[in-house]
């Protein structure tokens, strides 16, 4: 492939992303995922800010190449979180769940490149006058949180790319060479993986949940809490469980009073299948493997490649 704006912005070899997903982007996963060429992202998301600092340090050991950390702005402990990267001199950040307005400038004086993560068109131009460098145009096929607007990629990533000046980074759906073909041909800069990246051998999802995961068919997600906190996952007794809350129409205040605190650690990273909340994206029914990631993202640019060969001029 041949350098674009994205990996010119970061200084990596592929158009790749690797997201920043809580419970399962440790360490381990980013700095794998830089060594394949890609940009490596910790999920800041489920780290206490000494946790964080951490797994900065651990992943400055195991690659030299750039990788960055992902940021939801709604964390209570983001001011925090902000400070360690800036010690430890993270200079990539990719924020989420919130608007970039007001912690872009602070970064952008540190010499930091950010980028925002968002779900429609609206939002994407805001983040462009927020300064940012970047955005993240995630469709509603994507795993964890969502925007509300279910909006899918193939219609989204056109609408954004038509949208801003800046480069657009297609997410949601995305697991192999032919949907980073189909990301390119609607305008995409590059491409967030986060689903496809949660079952590799490095990534610190529990071994239950990478199962789940190769298990999943055409049906096995599902988007839910759409009027509290949106989130696609795995359905399980816990899915069961809030769907028929959902179903009865009760107040947002008892599905958040049974949704509780810890439901997704409880599922990712510690492996309970049946109480636990299970992020993932529809394309899991495509994952029928735990490759490593130098493995992951070589196959992909293959594919990539191979699929780009087929597209004849009519």
């Amino acid at each position: 492939m041949t350098q674009n704006k994205i990996t010119e912005l970061f200084q990596i070899k592929y158009p790749i992303v690797q997201a920043g997903m809580v419970w399962v982007s440790g360490s381990k996963l980013a700095a794998a995922a830089a060594n394949a060429g890609a940009l490596g992202l910790l999920g800041g998301g489920s780290m206490s800010p000494d946790l964080l600092r951490s797994h900065i340090r651990a992943a400055k050991t195991l690659t030299k190449n750039p990788f960055g950390v992902n940021l939801p702005l709604l964390y209570s402990k983001i001011e925090e979180q902000i400070d360690v990267c800036l010690e430890e001199g993270i200079k990539i950040f990719f924020t989420s769940a919130g608007s970039p307005k007001k912690h872009t400038p602070r970064l952008k004086d540190h010499g930091c490149t950010v980028v925002h993560v968002t779900s429609n068109p609206d939002l994407a131009m805001k983040c462009e006058d927020a300064g940012v460098d970047a955005v993240v145009a995630e469709g509603f096929e994507a795993g964890g949180h969502n925007g509300r607007d279910e909006l899918t990629t193939m219609v989204l990533i056109p609408q954004i790319v038509n949208a801003v000046k800046i480069p657009v980074i297609a997410a949601g759906g995305i697991a192999d060479g032919q949907s980073m073909a189909a990301a390119f041909c609607l305008g995409a800069s590059a491409v967030q993986i986060g689903s496809r990246f949660a079952a590799t051998q490095e990534s610190s999802a529990h071994e239950n949940f990478k199962q789940a995961i190769l298990s999943a068919n055409y049906n096995s997600t599902m988007l839910c809490m759409k009027s509290t906190v949106p989130v696609r996952l795995l359905k399980n007794e816990f899915y069961v469980k809030i769907s028929e809350l959902e179903k009865k129409c009760a107040p947002n205040s008892e599905i958040l009073d049974y949704l509780g605190s810890g439901r997704a650690k409880k599922g990712m990273l510690e492996g309970n299948l049946v109480e636990g909340e299970l992020e993932i994206g529809q394309v899991a029914a495509l994952i029928k493997d735990l490759p490593t990631c130098h493995d992951l993202v070589k196959r992909m640019i293959e594919d990539y490649n191979a699929q780009r060969l087929k597209l004849s001029p009519l």
